[in-house]
């Protein structure tokens, strides 16, 4: 089996297994009760929380545990929306946002919030000047993420943060779900207010995440309940989740830290073998783009048809996000890049986790000439 689809989800450690197993065998007391099983379990979550502190330089006060990249984008748009609302209710995003960003938009548009969706150029980048042109005095919050899911494209978040630093009314939401690991961020010096990781994109496991929310910035809760998480994000804590979450970054640092450059070969070598084939177009631009993700189209063939030739040989590759890619309609983000619809209708992803190997990548290229060749003779029999 060739799994290249590591953007949608990523296959969990063996450690981070047995560490939500242990600790839902052992440690399962509620951490806020009051007796000292629960004080035990809280200490987990405790030092969870300052191992990702540390990981990411910031205070373990401002980690907010969550259920996932959706939720952290959910509790950042909406939070920040809702709390500062008597001050303005316009929202800076952009027209590639993820599904859990520019759904959310819509919904606060539905209520009464203004939203500007700026487009981006043809390598999927956002640019800086246009966001600072859209900023009103009503503007609220600037929402842009870090790495495009679809075409890996990086967004320039340092320079949005520093021309959002002269606009102390205005936070800075940051996507980071495809970003951990692969691109550098600092928070702190990028002037990020606001930053969202998902677990399950880095070997972790479906249902933990978290949203750095920097010391200062107050939320409106979008979960009321028993006051977890600093009354940010109420909730019995997923305790084995959060401490899973927290092996997984680290053993991933650790994997980017040895590996970052072989998937960068990977995705080298990938790209000069697809840009040889006929009728091949590769989205995912040359410079600038995450290491990981490497987006294309096939002219003749709807991208549904490849995938599924694919599937037969156990190589298993997605069309556009996750969330979208059972919806028949052409991928948003390549139109707002300028593609064709038609290509656009044709897209495929391959995205790479560092598991993967130089000798996947190659028998991946030699099934796809071998079954886009297959399908050619098909489509000329058929004239």
């Amino acid at each position: 089996m060739i799994y290249f689809d590591n953007a949608a989800t990523t296959k969990p450690f063996p450690e981070v297994l047995d560490a939500f197993l242990k600790v839902n065998d052992i440690y399962y007391a509620n951490p806020s009760s009051i007796h000292s099983f629960g004080g035990r379990v809280e200490k987990l979550i405790s030092t969870s929380r300052k191992q990702i502190a540390s990981i990411l330089n910031i205070n373990d006060k401002e980690v907010i545990f969550t259920s996932g990249g959706t939720e952290s984008n959910n509790l950042a748009i909406k939070g920040a929306a809702l709390l500062y609302r008597n001050r303005g209710k316009h929202i800076i995003t952009t027209k590639i946002e993820h599904p859990s960003v520019s759904n959310t938009m819509k919904q606060l548009e539905s209520i009464g919030y203004s939203v500007t969706c700026l487009d981006v150029n043809e390598a999927g980048v956002v640019d800086p000047e246009d966001v600072e042109k859209a900023i009103r005095p009503d503007t609220i919050l600037v929402s842009i993420m870090h790495v495009n899911n679809e075409v890996g494209s990086v967004q320039p978040v340092k320079k949005i943060g520093s021309l959002l630093k002269k606009h102390s009314k205005i936070l800075f939401h940051v996507d980071g779900v495809q970003a951990f690991g692969k691109i550098p961020v600092s928070l702190l010096d990028h002037h990020i207010d606001l930053y969202s990781i998902s677990a399950h994109k880095i070997h972790g496991l479906k249902g933990a995440g978290m949203l750095y929310v920097r010391d200062g910035v107050i939320l409106s809760p979008i979960l009321s309940g028993g006051e977890q998480e600093g009354n940010i994000r109420s909730g019995t804590e997923n305790t084995g989740g959060i401490v899973s979450f927290s092996k997984a970054m680290r053993l991933y640092q650790e994997e980017s830290r040895d590996s970052l450059n072989e998937m960068k070969d990977i995705q080298r070598y990938l790209r000069v073998q697809l840009e040889k084939m006929r009728g091949v177009t590769v989205h995912t631009p040359h410079a600038g783009s995450a290491p990981h993700i490497l987006n294309f189209s096939i002219e003749d063939f709807k991208s549904e048809v490849v995938v599924h030739a694919l599937d037969q040989h156990e190589i298993y590759v997605s069309t556009t996000s996750a969330c979208s890619s059972k919806k028949s309609k052409p991928s948003q983000t390549l139109l707002t890049m300028g593609v064709g619809e038609n290509l656009a209708d044709r897209a495929i992803r391959v995205s790479l986790s560092f598991q993967n190997t130089m000798q996947e990548a190659e028998r991946f290229v030699r099934i796809l000439k071998q079954e886009t060749a297959q399908l050619e003779k098909i489509m000329r029999r058929s004239r």
